[in-house]
């Protein structure tokens, strides 16, 4: 009996023992972060969610953050750059959602978890992103509804990359529902920045004597797409986009703007509950789910002075 219970005592021991070790050796020591460009504020508080989640895991990981710059050869090489440091988690925001799949194909052979975090990224083990297709048509039926329905609508596009072609495909349902209206542009690149948008607006400025809304695929592209207005005195549009940004919900409480409403995200937690899935998986975890879309809500000059843009933590 007392040999029997023995036994069992080390049985239970070294499973103990086992799993310890199984624990440990999943969490990551190394860990790469490439998002499309950190010169977009909505980048900071993504960046923050991820390495927030894996320090909490593992105060000691090594977290490399880098800057692809919407640039699909500088990300497949920072990807390789990771693989090469011996990183054993990937939280990805890809340029290009197809394009970026031999990366993470190679990502993947190397032993690394690849978490697709904001837009999908081919061949990611996961994804949690904004159901950006419902961001798009709230913020596109608002425009409809602010202009009665009727009117010249310009959609200004961005990058190849899900978040922007759901957003849009989005906005192009909402204004079905419209025939009144007439989209006027819908192919222009944005770059999804403040800059891109500018420079496509002031295009499209030129080139239409008229527009009453606009639809930039996210809050710099938009708010650029005001500069270029506000600086050709051109005052009789309004201007929408997506990303809730502080930038953008300040603007919405000045006088004078042209911004009226944004599908608001929440970076931070898109990307802490990536990560913390990511790191679910190294254990060993079964997922129930591997796709998680997390829906948005409308800030607008209506509510924006008790909105709170984009938490940290």
């Amino acid at each position: 009996m007392k040999k029997t219970l023995a036994l069992r005592m080390a049985v239970i021991a070294l499973t103990s023992s086992v799993a310890a070790m199984a624990t440990a050796q999943s969490l990551p020591e190394r860990v790469g972060i490439t998002v499309g460009t950190l010169g977009n504020p909505f980048f900071v508080p993504l960046v923050k969610g991820a390495e927030d989640a894996v320090k909490a895991a593992n105060p000691d990981a090594d977290i490399t953050v880098v800057s692809a710059d919407y640039d699909l050869n500088k990300q497949s090489s920072q990807i390789d750059s990771f693989i090469a440091s011996g990183a054993t988690l990937l939280v990805l925001n890809a340029v290009d959602s197809a394009a970026v799949g031999p990366a993470v194909k190679r990502a993947k052979d190397a032993g690394m978890t690849v978490v697709a975090v904001d837009v999908t990224a081919a061949g990611a083990d996961l994804a949690v992103r904004t159901d950006n297709t419902q961001a798009g048509r709230i913020t596109c039926d608002y425009l409809a509804k602010a202009i009665d329905g009727k009117g010249d609508f310009i959609i200004i596009n961005g990058p190849p990359v899900s978040s922007i072609i759901d957003r849009v495909t989005g906005c192009k349902e909402a204004l079905a529902a419209y025939p009144d209206i007439n989209l006027l542009s819908d192919d222009q690149d944005g770059k999804a920045s403040r800059d891109g948008g500018f420079q496509v607006m002031q295009g499209l400025l030129t080139r239409f004597p008229k527009i009453d809304a606009v639809f930039g695929a996210n809050d710099p592209t938009a708010i650029g797409a005001e500069l270029a207005a506000k600086q050709f005195n051109r005052t009789e549009m309004i201007i929408g986009g997506v990303d809730g940004s502080p930038d953008f919900v300040d603007a919405l409480q000045k006088d004078g703007t042209l911004l009226v409403a944004s599908a608001s995200q929440d970076p931070y937690g898109m990307s802490k509950q990536a990560a913390e899935l990511g790191l679910k998986l190294m254990a060993g975890e079964t997922l129930p789910e591997t796709e998680i879309l997390l829906e948005t809500e409308l800030v607008t000059r209506d509510n924006a002075a008790g909105w709170t843009a984009w938490a940290t933590e």
